[in-house]
């Protein structure tokens, strides 16, 4: 993860003599040393709902000095927003829940985060200790002493856990999660019990700023390896191309990358789940490679290279249209968080973020040749089309010349995840989707946590672009949205039901259909009443009014909730996407 902006203490004088007053050996509370640690990270925001395990500790919150609540609808919605927070902020996601009911409610988004690698603090309200050892029985439990049930469940979806049994131990476990969040990018879980919030503890380990930097690698180990990749771009003849995938995103490597391709000059592509790794501007950029499903040129492009850099793969089904890659193994260098791999030899211990930098300057005497070698013109084509129904084929492209420079663009788990990897993105721009996981609804939370970061760090528009099904499950962040006075643009595509689910099988059953709803009245009925003018809906039916929209100044300001409710045709889908759900309903036949 990056490094958050600078931590500073000034005017936090209840922080400052937590951390700088030693003459107490015992001078902050366990509440207050976990809050400091998180500022320490750069986090700005803590999202969740109110119980009574947690209320305690929220008071501890909502006077913090630069840490703001952000009380959720729900903890689902509550643990999505955390996971959009984390991408955008390069920082940990906090989601704050009570024992039982609320981290059971929010296990689906950690689960989506720990399958995503996003780090997201799944914090908890607990009982005393005195309750966690006579185990009473108490609501919220399953009334059969079980205190542990949950801690146990959420082994199997965090990277790490703690659960605080006593003041002594409680900052070294605080750290040692915090620290496996950060450097794994994956979620972790704490346990709180209500009666260790105001105990107190030295804030002496405070000083001591937690260990971002990967684990310290072999240096003969690691110059072995970087002999080998160089000697296998030498026997190339220099003839490589670079495929730029997730975990170059979750485990920072952006800019170490982008300086690669610039000093190298190797024509370089992404996967749909490295899209925005890369910058889509330059010039040695040729798109995506999406495996069967790629554009022709791209296809012929990657594939027939002497050798494929592999910069944080992540071979999933939807991310190589399933499995349909068509990359030798012997011709393939991949380079991992962790490790590298050269054809079927894996190097463990020598990770990408310290590798990369070195693998450049042993590369850029390639940049000559490199820079010769042909790369396809990744542009924005606009269809004319007879008909003046909004199609897929014409939406995506022409939403594409709206876009901005550092314009947050977040994909729900339906059409616009399949759509939008066609679409060149401005410079600085940054694409935010949950392929691998892709819990439906997930976008809407994420966008509420995108939203807060991105204000922090001075970022675009965020633009969020989902189907009328998904929005069902978690509209009731919008509501959120409205209070805390973020302003995303959102196109609802309104095709009355699951499209994704049709191309794979029952094209017109109802249980594919919704019952729709009155779309452009949900601002208001949300909170966007009496004349607040929070917020503003649209509904386009056909090219001209979609296009007269996008171009209207007012509207591309995004200075308030604005919602466009699309209307397309409901068997209407992008290609990529009747691609792959066909391939998908072979593989799961009934």
């Amino acid at each position: 993860m990056a490094t958050p902006e600078a931590f500073s203490l000034n005017n936090h004088s209840r922080f400052q003599r937590a951390i700088f007053n030693f003459k107490d050996e015992h001078d902050i509370t366990v509440g207050d040393y976990l809050l400091t640690r998180l500022e320490q990270l750069g986090v700005t925001h803590m999202f969740g709902v109110p119980g009574d395990y947690n209320l305690g500790f929220l008071d501890l919150v909502e006077d913090h000095p630069a840490i703001e609540w952000v009380g959720n609808c729900n903890e689902l919605n509550a643990s999505y927003a955390a996971d959009g927070y984390a991408r955008i902020k390069n920082t940990v996601g906090v989601v704050l829940t009570t024992f039982g009911v609320g981290e059971l409610s929010a296990i689906n988004g950690i689960a989506g985060a720990f399958s995503e690698m996003v780090p997201v603090l799944n914090l908890v309200g607990v009982p005393s200790t005195v309750q966690q050892i006579s185990k009473p029985l108490l609501h919220h439990t399953l009334g059969d002493g079980r205190f542990d049930a949950y801690n146990l469940a959420a082994q199997q979806f965090t990277y790490s856990q703690a659960f605080l049994r006593n003041k002594e131990h409680a900052p070294d476990e605080i750290d040692r999660v915090l620290t496996d969040c950060i450097t794994k990018a994956r979620p972790v879980y704490l346990a709180l019990p209500t009666d260790l919030v105001s105990a107190k503890i030295s804030s002496r380990r405070l000083r001591i700023p937690l260990n971002r930097n990967p684990p310290a690698e072999d240096p003969r180990l690691q110059s072995s390896v970087l002999d080998l990749v160089v000697k296998h771009f030498q026997e190339a003849e220099g003839d490589a191309v670079v495929l730029v995938d997730a975990c170059a995103i979750r485990y920072d490597v952006k800019d170490e990358l982008n300086k690669f391709i610039k000093k190298t000059g190797f024509p370089v592509f992404s996967t749909p789940m490295g899209k925005t790794a890369i910058d889509e501007n330059l010039e040695r950029y040729g798109g995506v490679y999406f495996g069967s499903i790629s554009r022709p040129e791209i296809k012929e492009k990657v594939e027939s290279a002497k050798l494929v850099l592999s910069v944080g793969p992540l071979k999933t089904d939807l991310n190589t249209a399933n499995f349909s890659y068509n990359i030798p193994v012997e011709r393939t260098i991949e380079l991992h968080f962790d490790h590298t791999k050269i054809q079927y030899a894996v190097f463990p211990g020598v990770g990408m973020k310290n590798f990369i930098p070195k693998l450049t300057e042993r590369l850029k005497s390639f940049h000559a040749a490199a820079s010769m070698l042909s790369v396809p013109k990744f542009f924005n084509f606009v269809p004319h089309e007879k008909t003046e129904i909004i199609t897929h084929d014409f939406f995506w492209p022409r939403v594409g010349e709206f876009f901005r420079p550092k314009d947050i663009i977040v994909t729900e788990t339906s059409s616009p995840n399949f759509a939008i990897p066609d679409i060149p993105l401005p410079e600085g721009s940054i694409l935010v989707s949950q392929l691998l996981w892709g819990s439906i609804g997930w976008s809407v939370g994420s966008l509420l946590g995108a939203s807060l970061a991105a204000r922090k760090k001075g970022l675009g528009r965020c633009i969020l672009f989902i189907g009328d099904g998904s929005i069902q499950l978690s509209v009731q962040e919008l509501s959120t949205m409205l209070r805390v006075g973020v302003t995303p643009i959102i196109f609802l595509l309104n095709n009355s039901g699951y499209t994704v689910e049709r191309y794979i099988r029952g094209m017109t059953r109802k249980y594919n259909d919704i019952f729709s709803w009155k779309w452009t009245s949900l601002l208001t009925v949300l909170g966007d009443s009496q004349g607040k003018e929070l917020s503003k809906s649209y509904t386009v039916q056909t090219k001209d009014e979609l296009a007269s929209l996008l171009d209207d100044p007012a509207f591309a300001r995004a200075d308030k909730v604005q919602l466009v409710e699309v209307i397309m045709d409901k068997l209407d889908a992008p290609k990529s996407l009747r691609l792959m759900t066909g391939a998908i309903a072979e593989l799961n036949a009934y």
